[in-house]
């Protein structure tokens, strides 16, 4: 039988060896793409490409609307929203007297997606309430991704816990409703035939952030979307799903006003946004993520000041000039 030299085995053992090792190399740049991130690169988790939720109309949410024991609104064709707002609750915050809408509306948010629906949104419980809340929650398998505050100096105590899960849309709507059923969270009302005036300069905040804000139970508020796309996973995420940019003045008389909200950042705009905030002596209140998964990394930044309405929007415009917003329309 031929047998090789020596020599001619070393080199083909080398070869080998190096065969083996430019495999090993190959492997761990494929995974290097996904380590930062845990994703598989642009296509998402799995090597999904992220998809946007499907197109609805109300009547698919009727199930929906039943199981909760109150109704919301479609919008951008595939988000059915529905508010949870707090107006049983009497909150101070330095001497003011919140307005519900300033900073005390929860929502329950669902979309439709091609593998399941997703819920997101955020509850609005008292300190006391809380504990029961969480074990509702965990009982109907419907994670908590947040837990913080909105407002400083607050009383009594509130928390805001955000929400999110996958699964039937029904089956989640009854796991809403057993964790309002732990707070005191009132039965939906209607909106008032004519909704309260809004006291305040409204042209001059329109003008000094250059954007149309809406009066919404006697605050002034303006929701303000990102300019770029952000996923959860192979989920592309509507900016109605709590991913938008909240800014509310509450009236106090006088064209004063009390500002309050929270804008969307990027680990690259969060420190710029804090100088602009604190520059225009804006307060910071809160900085965490509502979300656990999502790409780009946001941060949600809660701020409060009070003072001249006009002036104080002058002072929160270059905040907001620091982030990627959608153009004004």
């Amino acid at each position: 039988m031929f047998r090789h030299s020596p020599r001619t085995r070393r080199v083909r053992l080398t070869r080998l060896r190096l065969a083996g090792a430019n495999a090993a190399l190959l492997l761990v740049l494929a995974a290097c793409g996904t380590a930062s991130t845990g994703r598989a690169g642009p296509e998402g988790a799995e090597g999904h490409r992220p998809r946007p939720p499907v197109t609805t109309s109300a009547g698919d949410w009727t199930g929906v609307a039943r199981a909760l024991g109150r109704t919301g609104t479609l919008s951008e064709g595939s988000v059915y929203r529905v508010p949870l707002l707090r107006d049983d609750l009497t909150v101070f915050t330095h001497g003011v007297r919140i307005e519900p809408e300033l900073a005390l509306g929860g929502t329950a948010s669902f979309a439709k997606y091609h593998d399941g629906t997703m819920l997101m949104g955020d509850l609005v419980v008292t300190e006391r309430e809380l504990p029961k809340v969480t074990d509702a929650l965990q009982a109907a398998g419907i994670d908590q991704t947040a837990l913080h505050k909105h407002l400083p100096a607050q009383h009594p105590d509130i928390w805001w816990t955000h929400i999110h899960a996958m699964g039937d849309p029904v089956t989640l709507a009854k796991g809403v409703r057993a964790a309002l059923a732990a707070t005191h969270t009132p039965p939906a009302s209607p909106p008032p035939a004519s909704p309260p005036p809004v006291d305040l300069d409204t042209s001059g905040i329109d003008t000094a952030l250059g954007r149309k804000g809406t009066a919404d139970g006697g605050v002034y508020r303006f929701v303000l979307p990102r300019s770029r796309p952000v996923t959860d996973g192979h989920h592309v995420l509507p900016s109605t799903l709590g991913i938008t940019n909240a800014v509310s003045f509450q009236p106090l008389g006088d064209g004063k006003a009390a500002l309050s909200g929270d804008l969307v950042t990027t680990a690259a705009e969060t420190q710029k946004v804090i100088r602009a905030l604190r520059k225009g002596g804006i307060d910071i209140v809160e900085l965490h993520n509502h979300t656990q998964d999502e790409h780009p990394r946001l941060f949600f930044l809660h701020f409060w000041a009070t003072g001249d309405g006009v002036g104080l929007a002058r002072s929160l415009r270059p905040a907001l000039d620091s982030t990627a917003l959608a153009p004004a329309t």
